[in-house]
């Protein structure tokens, strides 16, 4: 691309947003990206990171940073919520780094945004942060794109890239499908001072409790001063909206016919985040032209196989690889991109909906559930994930 070139605009600074600004950087492209909020920030709690996002942050350079404050569980467990029963684990230990090259993590949202905005910051050059600007118009002229904001600015730009999450202004644009599916399930997150959980309960492991229409996820964050619970369920009390405060009376009822240990757990905490699930069906086709689709605006995916963010910045790394390739061309740029991308992403949101049956079900189901993934190997069980932290080289 020519020096004097105008720069990309990201529409959406959240984690996907700043990792395509910072993997377009390290290829020496320039960048504008817009925020809506008054800050630049992340909301939420903790998020695991696979394998496959460690080879990511090593192109970004901030896996030392990352690792300063990510933490490092000893295994991924199931227990039956209902019994309390361990059903499965997988040891995160030398064998498993050994096969999959690079190790299973979990860390604090706004941990993993701070990490990417600092190195953002850090190259002011080719990276232009703004802030407290809502996009709400993208127009086309050929060779380029005009992106208005609500506050009557603007900014040329070479190409959009879409980052902006799941109700995106630019996946409109492009796709023009309409509102999300919403999933019928209701997850509600909150973090726990470690010393205000039971001791018998403060693993250092990342835990599922797989319940009848319910489940608990458990693990430790910030170096293990906290506990990050999310406790989802069905509910058809809502048909759309996210991080609002939660009904404790609906949760409680909801995980009523669950063990001690997991309404323990739940009764500590005294104020919830709640957010309605909901994703979109695989599709093809993220660019039109000069605009093109990142992260939940191209593929928003339930949370059950822990893949959003970690998607969001494998596309990242693959888009500024192929912008690199054809800096001359971009709308082949942008195809190249999401026709190397869709049929992964589209595996993690149908195997993710899939995860979410598994999780919550109840009767034979539940019941053959636990005999099929008790009956697994250490080694079964890591092949069972290699298609998804064994993908082909990105970037």
């Amino acid at each position: 691309m020519p020096e004097r070139s105008p720069p990309f605009v990201i529409v959406g600074g959240g984690i996907g947003g700043l990792a395509c600004a910072l993997a377009l950087s390290t290829k020496k492209f320039p960048s504008v990206v817009f925020e809506q909020a008054p800050e630049f920030g992340e909301i939420g709690a903790g998020i695991q990171l696979g394998p496959n996002v460690f080879r990511m942050f090593e192109k970004l350079g901030i896996t030392e940073a990352i690792n300063k404050l990510a933490v490092f569980p000893d295994m991924l467990m199931m227990r039956d919520s209902v019994t309390g029963e361990e059903v499965t684990k997988i040891m995160l230990d030398e064998r498993f780094t050994r096969r999959f090259k690079y190790p299973y993590g979990v860390i604090h949202r706004a941990d993993l945004h701070r990490v990417l905005l600092a190195a953002c910051r850090r190259v002011p050059d080719l990276i232009t942060l703004r802030n407290g600007e809502k996009v709400v118009d993208l127009e086309d002229h050929d060779a380029r794109f005009v992106v208005r904001t609500d506050g009557g600015g603007a900014c040329e730009g070479a190409g959009v890239v879409g980052a902006d999450g799941l109700w995106s202004l630019a996946r409109q644009r492009v796709i023009g499908d309409g509102k999300p599916v919403v999933s019928g399930h209701v997850t509600y997150r909150a973090v726990l001072p470690t010393m205000d959980v039971p001791e018998a309960l403060r693993w250092q492991a990342m835990v599922i409790w797989a319940g009848e229409k319910v489940h608990l996820v458990q693990y430790p964050l910030r170096g293990g001063e906290l506990f990050n619970l999310v406790a989802t369920f069905h509910s058809s009390k809502f048909s759309e909206g996210w991080d609002a405060f939660g009904d404790p009376a609906e949760l409680h009822e909801r995980f009523a016919g669950t063990c001690e240990p997991v309404r323990t757990l739940l009764g500590k905490i005294e104020s919830w985040r709640m957010w309605v699930l909901c994703d979109r069906h695989p599709v093809r086709d993220w660019s039109k032209g000069n605009i093109v689709l990142l992260g939940d605006a191209a593929h928003p995916t339930l949370q059950y196989l822990a893949q959003g963010a970690n998607m969001a910045i494998e596309d990242a790394v693959c888009l500024a690889g192929k912008v690199q390739q054809s800096a001359d061309d971009l709308a082949r740029a942008f195809a190249a991109y999401w026709k190397e991308r869709y049929l992964r992403t589209a595996r993690v949101q149908l195997t993710s909906r899939l995860y979410g049956e598994a999780y919550h079900a109840s009767g034979a189901a539940r019941d053959l559930r636990n005999v099929v993934l008790g009956a697994r190997s250490q080694a079964d069980a890591m092949e069972s994930m290699a298609w998804l932290y064994d993908p082909p080289p990105i970037g």
